[in-house]
């Protein structure tokens, strides 16, 4: 029953990535197992996975040693073990990725998050990345920030596959496909061959509500608090909705007739946050076909034991009830709450977390290096 549950998910148009990395599970071939009975058919990581992988510095102690031998400073270590992992993770999903014609079977890496306000720099270190991993299944996740927006439309007009990440506002995501169009554009125009761009647009979801819900109870009234766990789905069905316009039209049509691939969306912080909320329900709300669903493995066993995959016509329903989404979003901002300003803080929060996890993971890596000469 479990795997026909995540066979209904895969068979309802969604593409299942795991949100999660790490050395352990590669080794002991707990992914490898998730890939052949689970329907996985990804991988993301960000630097808040990557530090607590590398917390757990067992699997990487003989190579710790080697680095602290060889006197390798703390940053080119840190480059060093995180590639090591994503290649072994590409190389386990490069039968997918061949299967899929490159749409699955792909392994998400973060440029420098410290980089986020810096285009050439957020470039040249997703360029840089490529070139260190050296296999063709890597996508470069690269903050929706307004400085990340150019840095997209040039990696992409490069060749690099790019995961777009932290994208909370639908406009932000709106911004997100016009700079993915003009990637496509400039990459056209350079005789790029478009088949083999891909890319993947990380839509935030459970993040929202957690923001929306508090300011929700802070105001108190009857209104607000039937509004709770209502923002994160329905801001995410207007995403969808806006997805479905921009993927149609002269514009696009020139692109795919050159061999161009729609941005897919890609539901991204999909764990539920409040434990009085069912733990599949981001899942069973948004299994939208050409989407891409990527969850930590407490929300894929949550599904594949007890999650409800909707029908044909639920999901048709779903997906075309924008209207619905959006008199969601208006009550919440007539109940009280400045979507605009917590989206924009979601953004910087999301920014700044993942610094604090990149600076956490180079404290890491210091500090066993560090005992490995003692």
């Amino acid at each position: 029953m479990a795997d026909d549950r995540l066979a209904g998910l895969t068979e309802a148009g969604v593409s299942i990535w795991l949100d999660d990395l790490t050395r352990a599970h590669l080794v002991d071939g707990h992914l490898r197992r998730l890939v052949d009975d689970s329907h996985v058919v990804g991988v993301t990581t960000n630097p808040t996975i990557l530090a607590a992988s590398l917390a757990r510095p067992e699997p990487y102690a003989p190579e710790i040693r080697e680095l602290a031998r060889a006197g390798v400073a703390v940053g080119d270590a840190v480059r060093q073990l995180v590639v090591a992992d994503v290649q072994q993770a590409c190389d386990l999903f490069r039968e997918v990725w061949e299967a899929t014609a490159g749409v699955d079977g792909r392994v998400s890496l973060e440029v420098d998050p410290a980089l986020a306000g810096n285009r050439e720099a957020t470039v040249v270190d997703a360029v840089s990345l490529v070139r260190a991993v050296g296999r063709p299944n890597l996508s470069v996740k690269i903050p929706a920030t307004r400085a990340g927006l150019p840095a997209i439309t040039d990696a992409l007009a490069l060749g690099v596959d790019v995961n777009v990440t932290l994208i909370f506002s639908v406009a932000r995501y709106r911004a997100v496909m016009a700079a993915y169009l003009a990637g496509l554009e400039r990459a056209l125009d350079h005789g790029t061959s478009l088949s083999g761009i891909h890319s993947v647009a990380s839509f935030f979801v459970s993040r929202v509500d957690v923001e929306v819900d508090e300011r929700l109870d802070k105001i108190g009234s009857d209104d607000a608090l039937a509004l709770r766990g209502m923002a994160g789905v329905a801001n995410s069905r207007l995403a969808y909705q806006a997805f479905r316009e921009t993927f149609t039209g002269p514009r696009w049509e020139r692109l795919q007739a050159a061999g161009a691939r729609v941005q897919r969306p890609l539901w991204a912080s999909t764990g539920v946050k409040n434990p009085a909320y069912p733990d599949t329900m981001y899942v069973s709300e948004l299994a939208l076909p050409g989407t891409v669903y990527t969850m930590p493995e407490a929300t894929l066993r949550a599904f594949a034991d007890h999650g409800v995959v909707r029908g044909p016509d639920d999901r048709q329903s779903a997906a075309g009830d924008a209207a619905q989404a959006q008199e969601v979003i208006d009550a919440v901002a007539a109940a009280g709450v400045d979507l605009a300003e917590v989206l924009t803080f979601l953004e910087r929060d999301g920014v700044d977390r993942f610094a604090h996890s990149w600076a956490e993971l180079h404290d890491t890596v210091g500090r066993a290096l560090a005992e490995a000469t003692r």
